[in-house]
């Protein structure tokens, strides 16, 4: 195990103020990822061409491969930044040949990042099927039954975002690879908490934001797109520098360049894309493994004390991640103001609402969350309840 209190004293300075349970929407920079940003963006002011020339170009290789081993991905071409999740899915929607009458399934309890992008596709004659969500996400068992000869796609979070369910991988992605289905994972709650292996499990697309799980900036991400079913896409937004030969500008060549690169859309952020890779590196130096083992701790712990508290669990104690909801027992505007009062003690906690507007309190944990924060929450939350 990593040494905890030397992680949080050297990259997670706002650790001594501010008890932050709040990963799933935003998580705070480690110290040497706003480091790397701030040198970079010196050079954008100091000379933003040989910036470019010197480190940028050399960057996006270093970005694509460092990905696709964060991820064992086989290629580093099947990998591209992208700017978010919403955008990254949309362009792999928008590129597949559909045709009418094909299907695509997710759960019913998928974050519309993951959800809107299929669900656009209705008008083309692509049938959505929700499936009902078991212990708060998708599984085998509930999705094979509305399989059929026309499904052309499974949609699934690796951890969803409001029940913290943490998905079988590896067991739908066999079954999308044997009956010949596509299988999207949304991975902005897991890429930085959970060891991902797209070859072993059968991904063939995964899209990941920066700002969540893998503790980046806002405004970066990625998309890997496998090899195997990225040459028959072809993407409805076609920027200047996914094409072939497309450093000469006014060849006006629409042949889209081999690999994941025919999805890029333009200048990108070069400055989070460094901040990027320096907090994957940061992760990758404590060790996957390691960060699951202490953040599944620290909510299987979350779920023991909130149920010890009386309150009603919707993670379960089964195929959880990092992350643990449970219900408020207040009314939405209650729940606001214990959120608030919360804050006021330096606690930060979202509240979320389920599918009938019944309010809910959601933790999510990180690589340099403690035990004793979690007791010092519950505490706090003991006395401020009306």
């Amino acid at each position: 195990m990593y040494n905890l209190q030397a992680l949080r004293e050297k990259e997670f300075p706002l650790s001594r103020e501010v008890i932050y349970f709040n990963h799933a929407s935003i998580s705070p920079l480690p110290a040497r990822t706003l480091q790397k940003m701030q040198w970079s963006t010196e050079r954008l002011a100091e000379h933003p061409m040989m910036h470019f020339r010197q480190d940028g170009i050399m960057m996006f290789e270093v970005f694509n491969s460092t990905i696709a081993r964060h991820i064992n991905a086989a290629q580093s071409h099947e990998i591209v930044v992208m700017s978010n999740t919403a955008l990254a899915i949309n362009s792999v929607a928008q590129a597949i040949p559909w045709h009418a009458g094909d299907n695509v399934l997710f759960c019913d309890m998928e974050f519309p990042a993951n959800a809107y992008p299929w669900m656009n596709l209705e008008p083309y004659g692509v049938e959505v099927r929700l499936v009902p969500s078991v212990s708060g996400g998708l599984t085998l068992d509930a999705l094979s039954p509305l399989v059929d000869k026309n499904t052309r796609l499974v949609a699934a979070s690796a951890i969803q975002f409001f029940s913290g369910h943490r998905t079988d991988l590896a067991q739908i992605g066999a079954f999308c690879r044997e009956h010949g289905i596509l299988f999207a994972v949304d991975a902005i709650q897991a890429a930085g908490h959970i060891p991902l292996d797209v070859q072993a499990m059968n991904i063939d697309i995964l899209a990941a934001g920066g700002q969540k799980s893998l503790m980046g900036p806002p405004g970066v991400g990625f998309l890997y797109v496998r090899d195997a079913v990225c040459e028959a896409m072809r993407p409805r937004f076609v920027g200047p520098n996914a094409t072939r030969d497309y450093l000469f500008w006014l060849d006006y060549d629409m042949t889209p360049l081999p690999g994941a690169a025919r999805f890029m859309t333009g200048t990108t952020n070069v400055v989070g894309m460094f901040g990027l890779l320096e907090s994957i590196h940061l992760l990758n130096e404590l060790g996957m493994e390691q960060i699951d083992q202490h953040t599944s701790a620290l909510s299987a712990e979350a779920i023991d004390l909130l149920a010890g508290m009386g309150y009603e669990l919707v993670t379960g104690r089964e195929a959880h991640g990092p992350i643990v909801t449970f219900r408020s027992g207040l009314d939405s505007a209650e729940t606001d103001a214990l959120v608030e009062r919360l804050n006021q003690h330096q606690i930060s906690v979202v509240k979320h609402l389920d599918k009938n507007c019944v309010p809910h309190l959601r933790l999510s944990f990180h690589c340099y969350n403690t035990r004793e924060e979690l007791n010092q929450f519950a505490a706090i939350l003991k006395d401020n309840m009306p």
